[in-house]
């Protein structure tokens, strides 16, 4: 592990790798895929290849620049967590002025490249997303779980955003791809949330419902949202958006998902919400993806 040291001190190379962590560059490019996901759903006849291109490196600096920003805010706050206190702002590889400095380039180029190759809508609600994410999700975390419901639209716009990219517009099939990855964000979350839970009481924050507890009906909301998947998995065939091939994969990925949540009301466990966090980020990409192949055949 890196410890603490003056920034002057970095190679080049070790620089660069510093400013490549703050982009959380794992997350950023879920993101990233999800705008051109909901961008390639929508498209009608031959995809735009250029605009594709720019939207996806747009989503992954957006994301970038809101990780970045958040990073700084909660700087004090990762250098207490072992999950985080690794990062390049506590360990001072990179500071809070370059670490700023960093995150509005990112911010610029997206918006400007949004606004070059989009339409201004696109630009108008991703960086509405900026803002909720870092300005009001960020602080809130410390306050209590209604944390989770606010970020949860900011994580949930990157296909909304996608489609917007297409047709400038929103319609019933955006708010869909939308609310699946709406709801999808609790048991994420939570699950995440449960697993770091002594990480996270050592920042102070909030993010389990039932008053914060590891327990039964905090495992019990985590089903009932997986569960939610399930319908919600069907919406994109019934509206004519995809076919029966995906509603099978979203139908089988989402049974599959929903089972994991018994272990975890039966023995709340780590290993149990391990599980469930680790089916979150497979159920997510898998499902999009059988959309779009669905759609392409």
């Amino acid at each position: 592990m890196i410890t603490p040291q003056s920034t002057g001190s970095l190679s080049i190379p070790l620089k660069a790798l510093a400013y490549w962590e703050l982009l959380k560059p794992r997350l950023s490019a879920l993101v990233a895929f999800s705008c051109a996901f909901g961008y390639s759903l929508a498209t009608r006849g031959e995809v735009n290849w250029i605009t594709l291109t720019i939207l996806t490196a747009a989503g992954f600096l957006l994301s970038g620049a809101s990780v970045s920003i958040n990073q700084v805010i909660e700087r004090d706050l990762d250098a207490m967590m072992d999950r985080t206190k690794s990062r390049p702002l506590p360990t001072h590889r990179v500071t809070v002025q370059e670490a700023i400095i960093f995150s509005m380039v990112c911010a610029m180029v997206s918006l400007v490249l949004l606004w070059m190759f989009t339409n201004p809508l696109t630009v108008m609600l991703s960086l509405v997303s900026l803002i909720l994410y870092c300005f009001v999700y960020t602080p809130l975390k410390r306050v209590g779980p209604i944390a989770v419901f606010v970020g949860a639209f900011p994580g949930a716009l990157p296909p909304l955003l996608g489609w917007i990219a297409a047709t400038g517009s929103v319609a019933h099939e955006a708010l869909i791809i939308f609310g699946i990855q709406f709801v999808w964000q609790f048991p994420h979350f939570w699950a995440i949330a449960w697993v770091a839970d002594d990480d996270y009481k050592k920042a102070g924050f909030k993010l389990l419902p039932s008053g914060g507890g590891r327990d039964l009906n905090t495992a019990i909301q985590i089903m009932i949202y997986t569960m939610f998947l399930i319908p919600l998995g069907l919406l994109p065939a019934k509206f004519g958006m995809t076919g029966l091939d995906s509603a099978i994969v979203a139908t089988v990925c989402g049974v599959a998902f929903f089972a994991q949540t018994f272990s975890l009301m039966k023995t709340g466990s780590r290993q149990s919400a391990l599980r469930i966090m680790f089916g979150s980020f497979i159920y997510l990409p898998v499902v999009q993806i059988a959309y779009l192949l669905d759609k392409i055949n």
